[in-house]
């Protein structure tokens, strides 16, 4: 399959080869349009430019092996190459890969790095990949971890395992778990927190989620791992759904809000933790078994960052 050029004044005929059957033609344009910004993208599907084995899709339109697509003349921006980012920052990321082969990449997310662009963001994790790795064309983003949640993020480079992993994170062929640092004292009996979580929009944009009826199932399991007397608890979190903001709406819930979190967080008890070194919220993703295409299972763990080990290591002697 041909790449669209970044400056065309023809038409396009684009045949789908089979590794993006079941991609929305509105991603799929994204991904293929290099340089063309959203906005173009939907103006030409909504006004009917774009068609589909010579017919008119809505954007949410979802491919087929084979399909031909055609793009009306575009004029875009040179798509030399995106904004270099900071070297720096590149090679922060390089260091922060615990996992690559030919299908995947995973990396260590340092906290507040969020995971792309967006929302007043000029790059995230995906676009300082690109540039990394200027000759994996499908690299996308498997899952997301907040911005300010540090720890093991999959990275797909191919189609086909994309696809591979959205399946096992739907089913249960990926087992992921965090450590959170809550307050309080976690009770031993307390393993899990079942508890409907419903996603808000506020007028400022923020996303905020709450435990409503109304909601979606949602299931967290909980074990302890370390205890801070009476005043706080490291527990590991497994997910068994994967909802916005699960982990930390979920801690709250049983009364024991996760440390330096900014929206479900107790503000005295963070900064508690913050005059003890620890700026940063103490969510983080250590470990990863997950069931792969060839039947093996690959099982990873991530470090905690010096701030986290050295704030528990003050929170212990204090």
């Amino acid at each position: 399959m041909t790449t669209p050029a970044p400056s065309t004044s023809a038409v396009q005929l684009l045949e789908v080869a089979p590794e993006y059957a079941g991609q929305r033609i509105d991603n799929f344009l994204r991904t293929q349009l290099k340089g063309a910004p959203k906005t173009l993208i939907y103006r030409i599907l909504r006004k009917g430019e774009v068609r589909v084995n010579k017919g008119r899709i809505k954007p949410d339109y979802k491919l087929q092996a084979g399909d031909i697509i055609r793009v009306p003349p575009l004029r875009l921006a040179e798509r030399d190459e995106p904004a270099p980012l900071a070297q720096g920052l590149l090679e922060r990321l390089e260091a922060a890969i615990v996992h690559e082969d030919k299908a995947l990449i995973v990396i260590n997310k340092p906290a507040g790095l969020a995971v792309h662009g967006g929302s007043g963001l000029s790059f995230g994790v995906i676009e300082a990949f690109r540039q990394l790795r200027p000759d994996a064309k499908d690299l996308e983003l498997v899952h997301r971890l907040d911005r300010d949640t540090s720890g093991l993020l999959m990275i797909a480079k191919k189609r086909s395992m994309l696809r591979h992993l959205h399946e096992a994170l739907r089913g249960d062929g990926v087992d992921k778990r965090y450590q959170a640092l809550v307050r309080g004292s976690w009770p031993t009996s307390k393993k899990q927190v079942s508890a409907p979580l419903l996603k808000n929009n506020l007028r400022s944009g923020e996303r905020m989620v709450e435990v409503n009826p109304e909601g979606k199932e949602a299931l967290t399991l909980f074990r302890v791992l370390r205890r801070f007397g009476e005043f706080a608890t490291l527990v590991e979190a497994s997910p068994v759904t994967g909802r916005t903001h699960q982990i930390r709406v979920h801690a709250k819930h049983a009364g024991h809000a996760i440390a330096g979190d900014p929206k479900y967080g107790d503000e005295e008890f963070s900064r508690e933790i913050r005059e003890l070194g620890g700026k940063r919220l103490f969510l983080h993703a250590y470990a990863l078994r997950i069931g792969m295409p060839d039947g093996s299972t690959l099982s990873l763990e991530a470090p905690v960052d010096a701030l986290w080990s050295d704030t528990l290591e003050r929170l212990g002697a204090a």
